[in-house]
């Protein structure tokens, strides 16, 4: 990174808050578009595998990858598509700013899993951390009872990323990043299907959706997936990991600010529920500074 010009990472820097905000953009669309959270999915990956193909074709980036290393994506790919169903139907349950502030707990499910996937000991500080975000979430479950279902689903979104983020982890290591979101992405409305054909819905499906629906959907396909994950990977390799995580977690706060922009009064909490988001932004926010000082020591 010492042959990264300040002009270079200046740019990156922008194009990395861009990102972030395309992603924090991802659950107003949510909101918006009326059709259910798994056919909402199906749309998105589907949109966003072809527009990857295409994107890659031009580019002509080598897809090419083993047998193995085929189906460990696609079978990653069926966790992203749970996520992300998790997440939209618990938008669709409750609201936008009590979704993003239970998906980003997260953190306390990587500190957790990821020493016993890895076989690694759990650090107290990690502990800690968890700590303060069960205080917060516990806080928002008491204050917000009416929205605990769409809580239950937001937790379970954030585990399910917990979980492909950890498998992530160790595949970036010897595959590229855009070719491991191609085939996961690609995985992921393969999985979906399945599941949509067993449940009788493909069959039905007319493809008749609203204007707006279909609008909506494109963005969050091309712009918010696609385009989105290709500039995000594009600079995250000109960055420092620290910087990448800090930013990276602005993605609740500019979707709750995102929320009231466009929703208002209907995404207003209690105090209690506020108390509880501080908690645990403060501890997503806290964790990387703690990362990056334990690294230097």
């Amino acid at each position: 990174m010492s042959d990264i010009t300040p002009a270079t990472e200046k740019r990156n820097l922008l194009i990395l808050h861009s990102t972030v905000f395309v992603w924090g953009f991802t659950g107003i669309l949510g909101a918006l578009i009326s059709i259910d959270a798994v056919q909402m999915v199906w749309y998105r990956v589907l949109i966003a595998s072809i527009t990857l193909f295409i994107y890659f074709s031009i580019a002509k980036v080598n897809l090419k990858v083993s047998r193995k290393q085929f189906l460990q994506f696609f079978f990653i790919g069926s966790i992203v598509a749970l996520h992300w169903i998790l997440f939209f139907h618990a938008i669709k349950v409750s609201t936008v700013s009590v979704t993003l502030v239970c998906l980003s707990s997260f953190t306390l499910f990587t500190a957790v899993l990821e020493p016993l996937i890895k076989r690694k000991p759990i650090l107290v500080a990690d502990i800690v951390i968890g700590l303060i975000i069960i205080l917060g979430i516990y806080l928002i479950f008491k204050f917000e009872s009416q929205y605990t279902l769409g809580i239950i689903f937001g937790l379970s979104a954030a585990l399910a990323s917990s979980v492909f983020n950890i498998f992530n982890s160790t595949l970036v290591q010897k595959t590229e990043p855009q070719v491991i979101g191609f085939y996961e992405i690609s995985g992921a409305f393969f999985w979906i299907t399945i599941y949509r054909f067993f449940d009788g819905t493909l069959q039905t499906e007319t493809f008749n959706l609203s204007g707006m629906d279909w609008i909506y959907l494109m963005f969050l396909g091309t712009i918010c997936t696609a385009l989105a994950y290709v500039a995000g990977v594009s600079v995250m390799r000109t960055l420092s990991a620290f910087r990448v995580a800090l930013i990276t977690n602005l993605e609740p706060v500019y979707g709750i600010l995102l929320a009231f922009l466009f929703f208002g009064k209907q995404e207003k909490m209690t105090l209690g529920f506020y108390i509880g988001a501080v908690l645990i932004l403060g501890a997503v926010f806290l964790y990387p500074i703690y990362k990056t000082r334990k690294k230097l020591q």
